[in-house]
């Protein structure tokens, strides 16, 4: 059975208590500021609710963590030592990530929840195995290596997620996985999302789950909706800096009026405090206001005395600012027919507008369905310099001393400059003059530059099925290569070492420099700051079940290059 949640067949649930959930859940989520479910929320939990294994096609951002973790959550029963949910995710970063919105969704509940993935005390992650656990969200090699230890016990596992799944196998953990799946119960419950449904997947399919339902989310031809007024564009931004970013951007566009629409009650709140300390204008919109308030703020909004609208999309439903000039995506909308709706809000009536959406490295990819699906490409650019913005705001004030020459009555002021032109030359006090008014419409309020984030790397040519090796150069600056006592005898593909070094460190796959397979013994380069890192972890995992020597590369004399 297949849904298409893109379709407009998202069931008749609006709002999360008609999901029927558990009270506790409905309390975290009211207090975490989530007004509805988005499409994959509404299509995959009822099912889930019932049992049911279940296939979901869904990028990051789609809201799945909910989709999963909150069915979880509403068949808990905190009693037992040993985990009854187990979640597979490729890298240590989604580790902490899943598990930290496990831990937000159940708190009401007392769930017990644990993330154990490489580069971190192994120690600590015992403890809190044997004190007992109901949720473990994990990386496979890391998974294997407590299964393997008598340590992760699973026997009265319920349900098992594989979330990410298409990178998990990307990554080379295929047989981690296949390994850890022998592992557990037959009856349990599967569940699987991946962004990409390859015949990998549909392998692993066949073989784990049992007549799943298929949901897929984000697949509708809407190209001809947008619109061709609309200047869109994105940027590449880390979660941390975010918050900068907009302002930065805000302070380049300068514009008159604009929808900031973010996730949750709670992004908004913050969001709105944050923009008004860099001297906006904000005000917030959401459903935990009451209508009388809402009204004033939309009165504010329209009569000028407020520039910028953070809202939800529940919130701003059917509003129509006449002078809206951007729009914002805080994040990648959860479906390409959201942020279709939202950029439709300018450029109403011939005239033109913004839309501007702020992704985190990991949303690259829903901004690839966004654009496959509206037929527009959204071009990324990177956030503007401290030199940009001085630029800008340099700019601004020459504008408005430009506006204030050809429309102001100046003849008041003469009688300044010229006491003082005769102790001053008239230039000087013209540079005086842009520099009062420059520092008075905002100065330098900004001098932190904002750390540029790259594009995550195109996945590598395959060929006959095989991921393409790397061509062998010598080790690039910055970089230090690591000796592997594992090679191609051994069955090692470059995924197979960029997926232990991953899931077990700190490390991103485009972190990861040259990587040269012999026949026994293979060569990794890595940054150079990150050697020692990557060293204790890959001691601690196993490589295609082999547990390799791991040290930096010695030169023809033996030596460690320094």
């Amino acid at each position: 059975m297949t849904m298409n949640a893109a379709e407009g067949d998202i069931g008749t649930a609006t709002t999360f208590a008609d999901l029927g959930l558990r009270p506790e859940l409905l309390h975290a989520l009211s207090g975490l500021g989530y007004e509805e479910p988005t499409p994959i929320q509404r299509e995959a939990i009822p099912p889930l609710l019932e049992g049911h294994d279940l296939l979901g096609q869904a990028a990051t951002g789609t809201g799945k963590t909910a989709a999963f973790a909150l069915p979880v959550l509403q068949r808990l029963e905190p009693d037992g030592q040993h985990p009854v949910a187990l979640v597979l995710v490729p890298t240590r970063e989604l580790a902490v990530q899943v598990s930290e919105a496990f831990h937000r969704y159940g708190r009401d509940l007392g769930a017990r929840v644990i993330p154990i993935y490489g580069g971190a005390p192994i120690g600590r992650q015992l403890q809190g195995l044997k004190r007992g656990v109901d949720i473990v969200v994990a990386t496979p090699g890391r998974a294997l290596d407590h299964i393997g230890r008598g340590t992760l016990d699973l026997t009265a596992l319920r349900t098992v997620v594989l979330d990410e799944a298409d990178e998990m196998l990307d990554m080379g953990f295929a047989e981690d996985i296949e390994a850890i799946l022998a592992n557990t119960p037959d009856e349990r419950q599967t569940v699987l999302f991946s962004a990409t449904i390859p015949p990998r997947i549909d392998g692993l399919v066949r073989r784990h789950l049992r007549d799943p339902i298929r949901i897929e989310v984000g697949h509708e031809t809407v190209g001809e909706r947008t619109t061709p007024l609309v200047q869109q564009s994105a940027y590449l931004v880390a979660r941390a800096h975010k918050p900068a970013a907009l302002g930065r951007l805000l302070d380049i566009e300068a514009p008159a009026a604009a929808i900031v629409f973010c996730r949750t009650r709670e992004e908004v709140d913050q969001l709105t405090e944050t923009l008004n300390g860099r001297g906006y204008r904000a005000e917030a919109l959401h459903g935990g206001m009451g209508q009388e308030q809402r009204d004033r703020v939309m009165g504010r909004l329209r009569a000028g005395t407020a520039d910028l609208l953070i809202a939800t999309d529940v919130a701003a439903r059917g509003l129509d600012v006449e002078h809206l000039t951007h729009v914002v995506n805080y994040s990648v909308p959860s479906a390409p027919e959201t942020y279709i709706h939202r950029i439709g809000r300018v450029g109403r009536a011939g005239r033109e507008g913004v839309a501007i959406t702020l992704a985190e490295p990991r949303e690259h990819r829903m901004l690839k369905a966004i654009e496959r699906i509206t037929k527009q490409r959204i071009p990324v650019g990177k956030v503007p310099t401290v030199a940009d913005l001085r630029a800008r705001r340099m700019e601004l004030t020459r504008a408005a001393l430009r506006e204030s020459l050809l429309e102001d009555d100046l003849e008041p002021y003469r009688v300044v400059v010229e006491s003082l032109t005769d102790e001053f030359d008239l230039m000087e006090v013209a540079l005086a003059a842009v520099k009062l008014a420059h520092e008075s419409s905002g100065g330098e309020l900004d001098e932190e530059e904002i750390p540029e984030v790259a594009l995550p790397p195109e996945r590598e040519r395959r060929t006959g099925g095989r991921r393409a090796e790397r061509v062998s150069r010598p080790p690039a600056g910055g970089m230090t290569r690591l000796f592997f006592g594992v090679g191609r005898r051994a069955g090692i593909r470059p995924q197979d070492l960029v997926g232990a070094i991953t899931g077990e460190s700190g490390l991103r796959g485009r972190d990861i420099g040259a990587i040269e397979i012999a026949d026994r013994f293979s060569l990794v380069e890595v940054p150079h700051e990150a050697a020692d890192e990557v060293i204790v972890a890959m001691r601690r995992t196993t490589i295609k079940g082999r547990r390799p020597t791991v040290r930096r590369e010695r030169d023809a004399r033996g030596r460690v290059p320094r």
